[in-house]
């Protein structure tokens, strides 16, 4: 379902549109106007490297250009909600789409890295149980434009708040990113190509959308793909993730080697430790023999507690067990750091504290009875740019 904005308002927005297309646009306009062909490069200017939001920010071009581009086209940006800053430098979006709905961006600082982790919809369909992001329900895909707005305005943010520019995107935040292509797959070439963000700085994740997977290996960008595995068997992994059901692991895990046999593609397991659920000392060489057959990279997630859930994190020594395994096995793997815990850094959660205070009561979001979190903490992305 489109955002009401679009519905609305029949101009195209410009960071809808993918590079060439939004060049042949712009060179049609200029020429109907009469105007010189270096206007086109001008726009593009400001739009990626200046991270324009107004056509009126466009002070070299002439004010009568400047009206006729809004007339033309849309430009603009979500509206920002709620900012939230953590003692450790992560910051936290809300932002608010033009038919109300909420979304999140985080920006995770990590050494020399600065992650911005977007999302790809409003709410989530996935039912999975260690998402916090289904306690608000989902509300709808999001378009094109609203995804890479999210980077443009967070991009825009820090410059203005003196912070370093971001380096890597990570399609972590709410929503399923493979079960929403026909934006995600125009808003990956938007970052790569127009904003310039390197194809291996940008990770998408998925808990297992096999033909998303894919449809991502034909693409000719080296893009980097994270699973959420959480069990590297099926039956403790359907139980952690409804999806497991219509794409069975062996299934998954053979989407995964095309993959990886596209050639020089980075693929990272996401496993999050919960006490007495997934963190059995058996699962350790059965996850690590999974991960060495693929030369995937693994991410350990000590669970993060989230409001109203009794969930534990597993015991340092079983994550030390866990990752001592991995490394005999000879697979790349990190101890994830938990980032912005004083700041609701579940994913979702701030969402749906605002749908508490919005609509009262809880938010819409169905009982949850299985002790399990995947990305319910929000951590600082562990594995190497590429």
């Amino acid at each position: 379902m489109p955002s009401t904005d679009s519905m609305l308002d029949p101009r195209p927005h410009l960071l809808s549109l993918l590079p060439d297309e939004l060049e042949v646009r712009l060179r049609e306009h200029m020429v109907s106007r009469d105007q010189p062909g270096y206007r086109v490069g001008q726009v593009k200017d400001w739009i990626y490297t200046h991270l324009a939001t107004s056509f009126h920010e466009m002070t070299n071009l002439p004010v009568a250009e400047r009206e006729a581009l809004d007339q033309a086209f849309r430009i603009g940006q979500p509206q920002v909600h709620t900012v939230s800053i953590s003692t450790d430098g992560t910051a936290k979006h809300l932002w608010k789409m033009a038919d109300g709905e909420l979304i999140e961006s985080v920006l995770i600082p990590a050494g020399d890295r600065l992650t911005l982790c977007l999302s790809s919809q409003a709410g989530c369909a996935m039912g999975c149980t260690f998402c916090a992001t289904g306690w608000g329900g989902f509300g709808r895909q999001l378009t094109v434009d609203e995804i890479v707005t999210q980077y443009r305005s967070s991009a825009r943010w820090l410059a203005e708040n003196g912070r370093e520019p971001i380096t890597n995107v990570v399609f972590m935040g709410m929503g399923e990113p493979l079960a929403n292509r026909k934006a995600v797959h125009p808003a990956l070439t938007i970052l790569n190509q127009g904003f310039g963000l390197g194809a291996r700085r940008i990770t998408v994740s998925t808990v297992g959308v096999i033909p998303g997977i894919r449809e991502l290996a034909v693409r000719p960008e080296q893009f980097g793909l994270a699973l959420s595995l959480h069990s590297p068997v099926e039956g403790l992994r359907a139980e952690l993730i409804p999806l497991e059901k219509r794409y069975p692991l062996p299934e998954l895990l053979a989407a995964l080697r095309e993959f990886r046999d596209a050639g020089g593609r980075r693929i990272t397991f996401e496993y999050t430790m919960i006490r007495g659920v997934n963190d059995a000392p058996e699962l350790a060489p059965l996850l690590a023999e999974q991960a060495r057959e693929l030369g995937a990279f693994v991410n350990l997630i000590p669970f993060n507690p989230i409001p109203d859930q009794d969930w534990l994190p597993s015991r340092p020594d079983r994550i030390e067990h866990f990752r001592r395994t991995l490394d005999e096995a000879g697979v790349s793997t990190a101890v994830r750091e938990p980032r912005g815990r004083d700041i609701d850094a579940a994913c979702g959660q701030l969402r749906a504290n605002a749908l508490v205070q919005i609509e009262g009561g809880r938010p819409r979001a169905r009982a949850r009875s299985l002790a399990v979190s995947g990305s319910a903490s929000r951590s600082a992305p562990s594995a190497p740019p590429g």
